[in-house]
């Protein structure tokens, strides 16, 4: 396969998973505006709900992630019958998952009266909480079903259905939460509740079209659902852990830099939130070549074909460095723009402009360490990467951070230096790590190949 065919290939993976994820951060966007018409309190309630529950949600969705490594692994050895008992061994790994963390938050329910919110806010954020913490098992649904699917290189169906739920999200948040056309005004409740309705018709669906759809069949017919095996739930867990590890070590530096954001005072704190909220946009079409670059590793390990295997990772690499760039000259070139749209204060849209100009070197790293992160996933490498990421960004990120921040008096930008700086150490180090590991694959394959 030549380059050109490889940078056709990524794309054709890459584009259907941007435009899903960022439909994603659009109806989050959208579940905001909507809930925020009704008042401080209910929109406060949402955004501390949805605080404590994005922890255990994104364990969750990173463990959902390891699927797609040994299903795709799989594909490329030719053997159906593994990919059919990696979906097999997913959805009851995934389920029982999502159950647990279910129970686990409303356990939690019961302590967040000691997280300091007012009394007030937290009154109005138990319904939706308890709503939105059921909804994590239609979701884990969905992503088992979804990167069954990526592993098979199959990666528009779950566009289309993620774009479609999430447009019935917003339709159901216009009649539930303000309650037009006779349905109840439930407020911030109705919003949980279209979300949960959005989940369980994304589960319902993806579910049917990998069940349903004739080059599948070699995959699902047949399946032995009362037997199983413990090695094939191992390598779901040694992929899924560590990956949803990952996850947590970076949301959790960033909720902790919007902490300290708030410490220097409100103007900060909505600066950085203005900043975070258009990365976040970048992020998710970063994370559509990540897929790309998972699937495409893996499928080519899974051939033998190392050589393939590299090139497969680089040219991904190489188009995410292009997606950054053009998302760096857009936050460059809006950075006087773009903060108008969140907020009419001169200092904070002054502030988050400077963030912004940050932000142009922080996408090319962060999106880099997301590509790169994705291919070691492809190789099954995730315990190294793991430490690498948590060393990256809980000790130096935030560590700058804090130095930058408060000893150096540089404000909300020393935080934003501090999590670049973080984003540099990781981005160089994973991708010495990738090249390390891929490089002794080459050598075994070119021995391998000269002796035989």
């Amino acid at each position: 396969m030549t380059r050109k065919e490889h940078y056709r290939k990524n794309i054709s993976l890459a584009w259907p998973v941007m435009l899903g994820q960022i439909g994603h951060v659009m109806v989050g966007l959208a579940d905001s505006i909507m809930v925020g018409a009704l008042g401080t309190v209910p929109l406060a309630a949402g955004a501390f709900a949805n605080s404590v529950f994005v922890v255990p949600m994104v364990f969750g969705i990173g463990l959902a992630f390891g699927m797609t490594t040994p299903v795709a692994n799989a594909d490329g050895e030719k053997k159906p019958e593994k990919a059919r008992s990696f979906l097999k061994h997913g959805i009851y790994l995934n389920t029982s998952i999502a159950f647990l963390i279910f129970l686990l938050l409303l356990v939690l329910e019961n302590y967040l009266q000691y997280m300091g919110q007012e009394p007030e806010v937290l009154s109005v954020a138990k319904g939706y909480y308890r709503i939105i913490s059921f909804s994590l098992v239609p979701l884990l649904t969905f992503l088992t079903f979804k990167q069954f699917a990526e592993g098979l290189s199959d990666t528009r169906m779950a566009m289309l259905i993620s774009v479609g739920a999430n447009l019935i999200n917003i339709g159901l948040n216009y009649l539930l939460i303000y309650g037009h056309w006779g349905f109840p005004a439930l407020g911030l409740e109705g919003a949980g509740i279209a979300t949960l309705i959005a989940r369980l018709l994304m589960a319902f669906s993806m579910a049917l079209y990998v069940f349903r759809k004739p080059a599948f069949k070699v995959y699902t017919a047949g399946i032995k659902w009362a037997e199983t095996q413990w090695t094939h739930f191992k390598v779901l867990l040694d992929i899924g852990v560590p990956s949803g590890l990952q996850f947590i070590f970076e949301v959790s530096a960033f909720a902790i830099a919007a902490v300290m954001a708030g410490w220097i005072n409100a103007e900060a704190l909505a600066a950085h939130q203005i900043a975070i909220s258009l990365a976040s946009v970048s992020y998710m079409a970063a994370s559509g070549i990540g897929a790309a670059a998972n699937v495409r590793v893996s499928n080519q390990l899974g051939a033998g074909n190392i050589p393939a295997m590299r090139s497969a990772a680089h040219t991904n690499f190489v188009l995410m460095l292009i997606l950054m760039v053009f998302f760096g000259l857009v936050f460059f070139f809006g950075r006087n723009l773009l903060p108008t749209f969140y907020s009419s204060d001169p200092a904070v849209i002054a502030l988050a402009g400077q963030l912004l100009i940050v932000a142009v070197a922080f996408q090319l790293f962060d999106g880099m360490q997301v590509a790169v992160l994705a291919a070691l996933r492809g190789l099954s490498e995730t315990r190294i990467p793991t430490i690498i990421v948590m060393i990256s960004y809980w000790l130096i990120a935030l560590g700058t951070s804090y130095y930058m921040g408060f000893s150096l008096n540089l404000g909300a930008l020393g935080i934003w230096y501090g999590l670049a700086v973080g984003l540099i150490v990781a981005s160089c180090l994973l991708t010495w790590r990738f090249e390390i590991r891929s490089r002794q694959l080459l050598k075994d394959y070119h021995e391998s190949k000269s002796r035989n």
